[in-house]
């Protein structure tokens, strides 16, 4: 199951400048379009935490 289209509008990175997230269905993954971290979905939950995020500025690698 695919993240609704609905729901991608309005999700937005959980940093400071909440700017929007491109979805990558084949790697399951959101990555902000300002910062450039990675957010994982897992079971088709989008996981918008900061500690988890990988890559982007102040994210993990």
């Amino acid at each position: 199951m695919a993240l609704d289209p609905q729901l991608l509008e309005i999700l937005a990175c959980p940093d400071t400048h909440h700017a929007p997230l491109n979805y990558d269905p084949d790697a399951q993954t959101l990555t902000c379009t300002e910062c450039g971290r990675i957010f994982e979905v897992r079971d088709d939950v989008p996981v918008l935490l900061l500690d988890e995020a990988r890559g982007g500025s102040g994210g993990q690698v």
